[in-house]
């Protein structure tokens, strides 16, 4: 049986909780990221950009990097309320909408968040189809100029949710990676032919940069070291 919160109260005590689990969780395991150009990450890049990550792997980066002014993307379902203010918590910030509920008003504010803040967008959320990206991450960098950063991550075998998503959850003392992939810089004032192909550039990248994460994360496996730590700072 799935319980739906709705008072405010009930989904603050929940953030609150919640939040708080998720820093023992992650606490307990071994971090580590791949970044060829430290200058691309969050918290050296003064220009704005876009960093894309798939929706199953939105706990990781809410604990590593929420802090780094990062405003991170949230449908506007029931569900997101909550994982709206369990970012709160961990000290991020939400912009909620989709590009299927309330699409034009989330790119409005994206827009105008995007003037002194790098944008975390799940491009296959928030109903998929999982791993596929959306058309609305490309249509937003190219009429706002900002570069695209795809992101893989990974756990050593986590456990997952019955969810469309199948949103890994890693097992305690367990190895994560992630995986910073180059700037995808797309031309402006593309038209609809022109976003389609610039769809699947970008979805060829967020593949090749998830496959890395994934064998990294494999390859880690038992090692009591990660080489290459960087960018990650724990809420």
């Amino acid at each position: 049986m799935r319980i739906r919160l709705t008072h405010p109260v009930a989904v603050r005590a929940a953030a609150l909780i919640g939040s708080f689990l998720i820093r023992l969780w992650m606490r307990t395991l071994r971090l580590g990221f791949d970044v060829p150009r430290p200058e691309d990450l969050p918290c050296n890049r003064r220009r704005p950009g876009i960093y894309l990550f798939w929706h199953e792997h939105l706990l990781l980066p809410a604990y590593t990097h929420a802090r780094e002014r990062l405003a991170m993307l949230i449908s506007t379902h029931r569900d997101g309320e909550l994982i709206a203010q369990t970012l709160a918590c961990l000290g991020g910030r939400a912009i909620r909408g989709s590009t299927t509920r309330g699409g034009a008003a989330a790119l409005r504010r994206m827009l105008l968040a995007s003037r002194d803040t790098h944008l975390a967008i799940t491009p296959d959320g928030p109903r998929g189809p999982r791993r596929v990206v959306q058309a609305g991450a490309v249509y937003l960098a190219s009429r706002s100029g900002m570069s695209i950063f795809p992101v893989g991550f990974a756990f050593d075998r986590p456990w997952r949710a019955h969810s469309w998503d199948r949103t890994a959850v890693p097992r305690p003392f367990s190895v994560g990676r992630g995986v910073l992939g180059p700037a995808i810089r797309v031309p402006d004032g593309l038209d609809r032919e022109g976003i389609e192909t610039w769809r699947q550039t970008v979805q060829a990248a967020m593949e090749a940069v998830q496959r890395q994460a994934e064998r990294l994360a494999a390859t880690e496996r038992g090692d009591r070291k990660l080489t290459g730590l960087s960018g990650v700072r724990r809420a």
